[in-house]
């Protein structure tokens, strides 16, 4: 079991251009290739087309749920 490592970016990934943001996501499937997991709370649409494994929590009336969207 390997211990989680919380990391914050100084900036969100809305504010980057698209270059960037390439460059970003290429970083993090170098990170998955070696078996290691990133999580990412973020709005920006094209991270959601982007990143196939998702955990995407909806509001309902009797609370939130969660649901794993993609592959995993």
């Amino acid at each position: 079991m390997s211990a989680l490592s919380p990391a914050r970016p100084p900036e969100g990934f809305g504010s980057l251009d698209d270059q960037t943001l390439d460059e970003v996501l290429d970083v993090l499937d170098s990170l998955r290739e070696r078996d290691r997991s990133v999580g990412i709370v973020s709005h920006v649409a094209d991270l959601r087309r982007r990143v196939h494994a998702q955990l995407e929590v909806v509001k309902g009336r009797a609370g939130s749920v969660v649901r794993l969207r993609g592959e995993a």
